[in-house]
């Protein structure tokens, strides 16, 4: 996007009114900064963490998981050269402020906030952005943000409220469809293994803020990465989130093609003397419809509505609860105590559910009040696994051994509350398919060594290439629920329960106590296994069903 003399003008302006405000404090009064001033200026070379791949993870996230105001606009000028934009140096801004953690947690985390001091200045997570002098925002109230390449208008200042929803919205998503599908695959005991893992990524979530604060330079979860095991780590943990992010993609056109074709079972279309079935056809059409998002360079607005995920999420647990207890499906399975046969897909069904660390480092660093991140964290998951356990039950013992991998397929469809459920899981992916998918073209964005005239093609074919790439892998692997189960026992497993502790671990060395090593390295090995059982129980089912 090719910006006016006006809109240059008003980058520069930006920059100096930052930097002016760069000597007031929190309160707007002129305190004694004009010597950290000084240490910025001196400190202005960018560290490892501001340089290494990928360098948009912190912004693609913040687009992926806030709540923006609307704006939009096509793609343009490369997102790595507009980068300098005083509004995203101050929307990244973290507040380091020490905290007390309840007392349920505290004696298995360190007390580090008494054992370092707030820096007087962090630098952002990109390289070519100026120093931010603390984690309190400087810029005045009455100033504007300046919107840039793939940017939104993230709140730096986000409420306990908006913490919350920013989680939920995370948390909430496509997994809660196919609880019911894991209860009838595990048992009922099988959700012990819902409650435990709530309770062990709660935890790792605070590790993850232990993370951030060890050093003021950390910002998101590859940092931690690269903090923890060095470069490698970073990519790593990078190539992992990436990789989840792309998978709920194919999630995405699978869901789609599911419920559709269970709308218009006898839609079909013939081309080239090829015929295409329901679900092949309502496959494309998916994606021929979320590829004109997918160019969007600014996706504030689908992030805008992507928000109302939550709201989505309770319409349809709320539509399930009315057809069983109001319309004349009602209770009729008592189900089964436990099935050690199907648990291991049960473990990654639940695991998927719990899939929201990628974006815990992000809503922490934007927090006005960062003491308030275990209160979020704990709301987050309270609710969620409320939720998550009320579907369970209902869809399980509404729908039996017969319960599908989307409990929208079980629910009759001449009832209102069931069209209602439906038409909300489809259109909902519709908003996020785009979210979903961005951070993992803006960081192959990165990659490619192009001049600015040419990235407009680069990041269309990119983008198209993936998109594209969704719709071959979920039509050949069609398996709604293994393949959730593969996702959440390989990659969740990893992001939410391996790599938290093995960071925390890493980072913090000999500040952590021996009941801490104990309480993480168990933490490792319950993740270890499930993620083991369960990948291998997912593949091996996934291997069974193509060869029929």
């Amino acid at each position: 996007m090719n910006h006016s003399v006006s809109d240059q003008s008003f980058y520069i302006e930006s920059d100096e009114d930052e930097n002016k405000d760069f000597d007031h404090d929190e309160d707007g009064s002129h305190s004694d900064s004009s010597e950290a001033y000084d240490e910025n200026q001196q400190q202005n070379k960018p560290s490892s963490y501001t340089t290494a791949w990928p360098q948009s993870y912190r912004q693609s996230i913040d687009l992926y998981s806030s709540v923006p105001s609307p704006g939009i606009g096509f793609l343009g000028t490369s997102s790595l050269s507009r980068f300098g934009s005083s509004f995203l140096s101050s929307s990244l801004v973290r507040r380091h402020t020490p905290e007390t953690l309840p007392g349920v947690t505290k004696p298995l985390l360190p007390e580090q906030a008494d054992e370092q001091p707030p820096p007087k200045q962090r630098r952002s997570s990109y390289g070519l952005l100026p120093p931010i002098p603390s984690r309190r925002s400087s810029m005045r109230k009455d100033e504007k943000p300046s919107m840039v390449s793939h940017e939104m208008p993230i709140s730096r200042n986000s409420s306990f409220g908006q913490a919350v929803m920013n989680g939920m919205n995370v948390l909430c998503g496509v997994g809660i469809l196919s609880t019911p599908y894991a209860a009838k695959e595990g048992g009922w005991l099988g959700l012990l293994v819902l409650f435990a893992f709530g309770i062990l990524s709660f935890y790792t979530g605070l590790l993850l803020r232990y993370c951030l604060d060890s050093e003021p330079e950390l910002e998101t979860y590859p940092d931690i990465g690269q903090a923890a095991f060095g470069t490698t780590g970073r990519i790593i943990v990078s190539i992992i989130l990436y990789l989840e992010l792309y998978a709920s993609c194919v999630e995405y056109i699978i869901l789609e093609s599911d419920n559709l074709s269970s709308l218009f079972p006898n839609a079909g279309l013939s081309i080239g003397g090829y015929q295409l079935d329901s679900h092949h056809l309502f496959a494309l059409i998916t994606t021929l419809s979320v590829l004109p998002t997918v160019w969007l360079r600014d996706l504030s607005v689908l992030s805008y509505i992507s928000a109302g995920g939550v709201i989505a999420s309770v319409l349809v647990v709320l539509c399930l609860f009315w057809v069983g207890l109001v319309d004349d499906v009602g209770i009729h399975s008592k189900g089964t105590v436990l099935n050690l046969g199907t648990l291991p897909v049960a473990i990654g069904l639940y695991g998927f559910c719990y899939s929201g660390h990628a974006v815990f480092p992000n809503i922490y660093t934007s927090m006005a009040k960062p003491s308030q991140y275990p209160a979020v964290l704990l709301t987050c998951f309270g609710i969620s696994t409320l939720m998550y356990a009320g579907v369970a039950f209902m869809g399980y013992t509404m729908f039996g051994e017969s319960t599908q991998s989307q409990f929208t397929l079980n629910m009759p469809q001449d009832l209102v509350a069931s069209k209602i459920a439906v038409w909300t899981t489809v259109v909902n992916p519709f908003t996020k398919y785009a979210l979903t998918l961005s951070p993992v073209a803006m960081s192959l964005e990165e990659l490619i060594p192009s001049s600015h005239s040419k990235s407009h093609l680069y990041a269309i074919g990119i983008r198209t290439l993936l998109v594209v790439s969704t719709l071959f892998v979920g039509l050949s692997i069609p398996f709604f629920g293994l393949v959730m189960s593969l996702i959440g026992s390989f990659l969740t497993m990893l992001i939410t329960l391996i790599l938290p502790p093995a960071c925390f671990l890493s980072i913090l060395g000999r500040k952590v106590t021996p009941l801490q090593v104990m309480v993480c390295i168990l933490i490792i090995i319950v993740g270890g296994v499930s993620s083991t059982i369960g990948t291998y129980s997912a593949l091996s089912k996934i291997i069974d069903q193509l060869s029929h």
